[in-house]
């Protein structure tokens, strides 16, 4: 798998309304175009030193390959991190951070992608809603960036499997996964473990 950096402003536009108006983005845009492309730039030259390691740890840790050989991840003036839920190759990043900590948090975009992928090919009749999915995404992206394999790919960031985050509504679940996940025999075993104790629980992305 590799991720391609790049500005796609009619895509980061699907997403106005979510939290900021289209106009707002458009001058977005307008007024930081030179940086959104240093940003672009930098993040890639970052990004390309991890890449192929990253890519074969995630498949490795998973027992999944990555389903689209080519990612794409377009620079925004706005959304700070947006993945792609089972439906293409693509994922949002804004444009504001160094280049070399801007990893993790990528990083951890292109895994709620792959878990979706994950899902959505082997466990579509489990019954879970949208949001249930994108909980247990959440918490094996913060599993898979806390490694100590994965360490070495930001070796600056000392969080672990930090639960001090913007979802404050996954911290329980969270806490109750982090032994399932340490003590798996495979990624599959936590996946329905996920599974199993997310099933009756009302979560979404905006109940914080």
């Amino acid at each position: 798998m590799t991720l391609k950096f790049i500005i796609d402003k009619k895509y980061d536009l699907q997403f106005s309304g979510l939290w900021f108006k289209k106009i707002e983005i458009e001058n977005e845009y307008k007024k930081l175009a030179k940086y959104l492309k240093y940003s672009c730039s930098e993040y890639q030259k970052s990004w390309d030193e991890i890449d192929s390691k990253f890519s074969k740890y995630v498949e490795k840790v998973t027992g999944y390959k990555w389903y689209y050989q080519k990612y794409e991840c377009a620079i925004s003036p706005v959304h700070q991190g947006i993945s792609n839920w089972g439906n293409g190759a693509k994922i949002v990043r804004w444009w504001k951070e160094n280049a070399y900590t801007q990893r993790r948090i990528t990083a951890h975009e292109l895994i709620l992608s792959h878990y979706f992928e994950i899902y959505l090919h082997n466990y579509s009749d489990s019954g879970l809603s949208e949001n249930q999915i994108w909980a247990l995404a959440e918490i094996a992206a913060f599993a898979l960036t806390s490694m100590p394999e994965a360490q070495a790919f930001w070796p600056w960031d000392k969080r672990g499997y930090y639960a001090n985050h913007n979802y404050p509504q996954l911290v329980d679940l969270q806490v109750k996964l982090q032994n399932k996940f340490l003590k798996r025999r495979n990624f599959d075993e936590y996946v329905r473990a996920g599974i199993k104790m997310v099933k009756n629980l009302d979560i979404s992305p905006n109940n914080k």
